[in-house]
């Protein structure tokens, strides 16, 4: 795995993982569709939704902690703020050797560059919301919220997966 690569496949999912269309249905889908696959493998973690200012999504596997909510939240801050995931972002910081507070002031009480966040994007709008996913180890937050978008819109999540 290089830094280069992840994030030039980072760039490739954020591109082919847009929707011409994405409604509180969708919200429901692809978070009924992250609960599901997190409970079958029997993850703790806590999965959450936002478009357009609001709460559309939320849900919590077994074990999950109340924890996984500040983190969703700071993760969740970083998509918003930058229209990109939060680990792409994370990747990026390190690639250049630095941090969110030296590169742009930000209090990680408020924002975290780590895996897990996704914006969600609708072709001609931009993005309206993210989707958040916390409780794993980083980089697989972010692959499990690939792999869901993936499944929402029919793709096959291998030709989008990290190496």
């Amino acid at each position: 795995m290089s830094l280069e690569a992840d994030l030039a496949m980072i760039a490739e999912q954020e591109r082919v993982l847009q929707f011409d269309r994405f409604d509180l249905d969708a919200a429901w889908a692809l978070g009924a569709e992250l609960h599901a696959l997190s409970a079958a493998r029997g993850h703790v973690l806590a999965v959450d939704i936002e478009m357009n200012g609001m709460r559309a999504f939320f849900a919590a596997t077994v074990g999950a902690k109340p924890d996984f909510e500040y983190w969703i939240r700071r993760k969740r801050n970083m998509v918003l703020r930058f229209l990109r995931s939060s680990y792409g972002i994370g990747l990026d910081l390190a690639r250049q050797e630095t941090t969110l507070e030296a590169k742009w002031g930000l209090a990680t009480a408020d924002y975290a560059a780590h895996g897990g966040s996704f914006p969600i994007l609708v072709r001609g709008v931009g993005c309206i919301g993210a989707v958040t996913v916390s409780g794993l180890p980083q980089r697989d937050d972010h692959r499990l919220v690939v792999e869901a978008l993936s499944s929402l819109k029919g793709i096959d999540p291998a030709s989008l997966a990290l190496a």
